[in-house]
Parts: C-alpha cells; sequence; structure tokens
C-alpha cells in the first residue's frame, strides 16, 4: 500500500471529536466569534526595532481569577486618546476569538521608560490607565487586549493575560509566560539574551511591569506586538482543542508555584516553547505524576533554565524572573556557550528526554515504533516522516526510567550541517497514567492554522502546517489520558 493510501486510510478512523460530552468549553464555543480580533495597523518606533511607543501596555498579573481586578498600564507616544478591546481566543466556529467587552476611550500619555536596574533589568512603574474586575461568567482561557488610537491611522498592539480557575477539568493548558518575557526584548534588546557578557549569562533578570515587545527570535511576526509568544506557539494548540470540545482550563507557569494546580487536570499540557521554570514548578510537576496525573510534553527546548521568582521594586510577588542555572548541569560542549550556570534536578527524570547539544536546528518526525498505540489510526509505518515539524529546538538523550520507549527519532541539522540526535519518549506512570514527549516546539504547528497564524521557518527547516497524523497521534494521547481513572 502507498504512503497516501495508507494516510488516507488512518484519517478514516480519526476522532470527528475529542469529547462527546457538554462542558464549558464547547457551551462557550457556541458564542458569536469575533471576525476582527487580529491586529491591523502596526507601527514600530523604529526599522529593526521592538516596540510599539506609540500605543502600548502591560498588565498588572500574569493570571488571575474571575472576580479579582486586573490593573492596565498603558503609555501613547505622543499622548492620544484610545480604547481597548478583549477577547478571549479559542475556537469560535474558527473565528479564533470572541468579543468579551470594550473600555474606554482612555487618554494616555508618554510614559517614562524606566532605568537599567539591577541584573540589568527593566521595570516600569507606569501610572495605572484603567482597572477591570474580571467578570465571573468570564471563563479561564488566554485574553487579548487590543489597545487601539481613535485618530487616524489608529495604530494597534496587544497585551495580554491569563484567566484561570480553580475547577477540576480534563485537560489544564499550561502556558509558557516565563520564555514569553525571556526573549521579550522591549524596549531595546533587553531580554535575559542581551548582555553583553554572553547569550546565557547568569544572574539576569526580566520584569513582568514591562509591555511585550514583537516576536523576533527566529522570524519577524509583526501580529505579535503585546502578545508574548502565544500567538507562534500556542495559540494553534488552544483553538484545535476548543475546535473538539476539550474540557481545557488554562494555566500560567506562575501557577505551578501551587502544588495543587497540576492536579486540577487530569493531563496537563506544556506547549511550544517552555523553557524556563522555577524550580518549585519541576518539583510541583514531579509529585503530579506520581499522583497519577498524565503529562503531554508537546513542547521543546522544556524546563532547561532555572528561573526563580522574585518581587517586583513594589512589593508585588513573582514579577522578576532571574535566570540562575541549567536543570540537569551542563555538559563540556554546553559550558564553552553557557558558562557557569549552577546545576539543577535533571529535567529528563521528569520529561522522558531533554534539551541537548546543539539546541536547535531542524529536521522531519520520524516515526520508529508504529506498532505503539500512539499511531492507531495514522497509517504510520516504520520510517514514515511529518515533514519539517521538528524544530527550531528539541530533546533528546532518553532518561533511563523503566518502561520509557523512544517512538519517533531521527537527525535535526543545526543551520542545515550540524547533526543533533532527538528522541520523542514516553513513559509509564505510578498509576497508570503516562509522560510523553513529542520533541519539538513546533508540535502545535501540525494540529491547527488559526486566522492570522504565520508558519515559522528556522535553520532552512519549516513545518508544513495541519497533517491529521499530528491530530491523530494527539487525539490517541487524549483519549487515552481521560480514560484514565479520575483521581
Amino acid at each position: 500500500m502507498s504512503h497516501r493510501r495508507r494516510f488516507l486510510k488512518g484519517m478514516l478512523f480519526a476522532p470527528a471529536a475529542g469529547a462527546a460530552r457538554e462542558n464549558p468549553v464547547t457551551r462557550e464555543n457556541r458564542r458569536q466569534g469575533a471576525a476582527n480580533w487580529q491586529l491591523t495597523r502596526v507601527r514600530l518606533g523604529k526599522t529593526g526595532g521592538f516596540r510599539s511607543p506609540h500605543i502600548e501596555g502591560y498588565c498588572s498579573h500574569q493570571s488571575i481569577e474571575a472576580g479579582e481586578t486586573l490593573t492596565i498600564h498603558c503609555s501613547a507616544r505622543p499622548a492620544a486618546s484610545f480604547h481597548i478591546e478583549i477577547f478571549r481566543m479559542g475556537y469560535y466556529g474558527g473565528a479564533g476569538a470572541r468579543l468579551m467587552t470594550r473600555l474606554g476611550p482612555f487618554d494616555a500619555t508618554p510614559q517614562p521608560d524606566p532605568p537599567v536596574g539591577p541584573k540589568r533589568v527593566r521595570e516600569c512603574r507606569w501610572a495605572a490607565t484603567t482597572q477591570i474586575q474580571i467578570p465571573k461568567t468570564w471563563l479561564s482561557g488566554v485574553y487579548l487586549g487590543r489597545l487601539t488610537l481613535a485618530a487616524a491611522p489608529a495604530w494597534q498592539s496587544y497585551i495580554v493575560f491569563i484567566v484561570r480557575d480553580r475547577r477540576k477539568a480534563d485537560v489544564l493548558f499550561q502556558c509558557s509566560e516565563n520564555t514569553w518575557q525571556a526573549y521579550n526584548r522591549w524596549p531595546d534588546d533587553y531580554s535575559l539574551y542581551t548582555d553583553p557578557r554572553g547569550t546565557w549569562a547568569e544572574q539576569v533578570a526580566v520584569s513582568f511591569d514591562r509591555p511585550y515587545g514583537k516576536y523576533a527570535q527566529i522570524y519577524e511576526h509583526p501580529l505579535s506586538v503585546g502578545s508574548g509568544e502565544f500567538l507562534c506557539w500556542e495559540f494553534p494548540l488552544a483553538y484545535w482543542l476548543e475546535q473538539h470540545g476539550y474540557d481545557v482550563t488554562y494555566c500560567a507557569n506562575r501557577d505551578m508555584l501551587d502544588p495543587a494546580t497540576a492536579g486540577r487536570g487530569r493531563a496537563f499540557l506544556s506547549v511550544g516553547h517552555d523553557e524556563y521554570w522555577d524550580l518549585r514548578q519541576f518539583h510541583n510537576a514531579m509529585a503530579a505524576v506520581q499522583s497519577g496525573v498524565n503529562m503531554l510534553f508537546l513542547s521543546g527546548n522544556s524546563v532547561c533554565g532555572i528561573t526563580p521568582y522574585s518581587s517586583s521594586a513594589a512589593g508585588q510577588a513573582d514579577r522578576v524572573l532571574t535566570r540562575t542555572g541549567r536543570y540537569g548541569g551542563l555538559t563540556e560542549a554546553e559550558r564553552k556557550w553557557m558558562g557557569n550556570l549552577e546545576p539543577g534536578p535533571n529535567e529528563a527524570l521528569l520529561m522522558g528526554a531533554r534539551t541537548i547539544d546543539p539546541p536547535n536546528g531542524g529536521g522531519d518526525w520520524i516515526c520508529t515504533k508504529p506498532g505503539h498505540w500512539i499511531f492507531e489510526g495514522t497509517g504510520m509505518k516504520q520510517g514514515d516522516f511529518i515533514p519539517g515539524l521538528v524544530g527550531w529546538e528539541f530533546h533528546g538523550d532518553p532518561a533511563e526510567i523503566p518502561g520509557l520507549e523512544v517512538v519517533a527519532e531521527g537527525i535535526a541539522h543545526k543551520g542545515g550541517v550540524i547533526p543533533a540526535h532527538w528522541t520523542a519518549t514516553i513513559y509509564p506512570g505510578p498509576k497508570g497514567n503516562f509522560v510523553f514527549n513529542a520533541a519539538t516546539i513546533w508540535w502545535a504547528q501540525g494540529l491547527s492554522s488559526p486566522p492570522g497564524h504565520m508558519l515559522p521557518w528556522s535553520h532552512w527547516v519549516r513545518p508544513h502546517g495541519p497533517d491529521p497524523r499530528v491530530q491523530r497521534i494527539t487525539h490517541n494521547l487524549l483519549r487515552r489520558a481521560l480514560a484514565g481513572p479520575v483521581r
């Protein structure tokens, strides 16, 4: 049977939906979607810059519960009137978002750029523009606030925050806002990676009290201004989960400091680029696996840098992130470019595999254990591959965990030249649960392509977008996770 025929045969058995029962997500997604939620008019402060000083802002919290009050801080240069539209991101019949409320108009003035503080941190102390008490009716999710100037040409940017809850759900979607902030170059090249001492200098800090600039790590993404990295790496998975009716609730990296958080979901998802974790996150995730939580690392370069939280200058907890170490310690090769960061526990003992050296590159995702249940209904045979799905960072070096299996593996090439051996793994937990590691940042690119989504390109490799085999594998993983015992 040809590869094409096997592929199509497998798709005949793909689930039509990920959840058969009514839940808060299915009810929410029957509501009217918003056709107009994207940024239309974006202007950066300078050619090659990262910020949009004409209108920009940030929120007082990474995540917040319904009923609590969110403060929004905005600046306009020159002074201008503007309004804010807040959207919840989801499926909504393919629209991708729902308009929740419209705030304003407000008058914004130029707010000062913060000085360079200890550890090269840039921490804004802008006056509050407005506050909103999150309505009790707002479902957990990722929310974008679109800031739009009143006067033509009406420049725009985003703010972003997560609404969390305390309910138990089938799926817990952890956003990677630590990594969003680590790579945030606002106002002018001030990320964890732009210290003059080197890209992996230790004791460098970033603050959540500043706007998110444009994403510009591996490709230009003007749609992203103000939204962190959510639209780049995480939105395709959120869109797909809600399209298929999964009962999903959302949290921030910071929420994993609470040991009870991971236990609220039967399946915990690490998504996209989830590089930076506080040590308390790691220990709570390890405990969750022992308690029976299924973990799906649909991500790459995850749990790599140790970044403890500290309070802001104003005393608000968990608003500053400092890089202090490397999970698993450094190999001799890594020490040449990572310096002498303090070692932490081996992240492969949680995920099954870990970031290797070289850490980035690109390649095809190659099936090496077609008889495994994750491949049921895909039609994949030994050596069949999903083109370009591995990148731009990945995992390898499988841990010695009883029962661990390598289900896909291959070679990714840094710069199209330097090889690295990546491995996708799965291992059994102690209570009938499992931990899956997809070993690529780009897994979500194979699930959906929401409105406005841009496919990445790096190391002369790119993913091809939605692939029914990636979709079926993900359905299989979630179906098995949700069929397990309710804790």
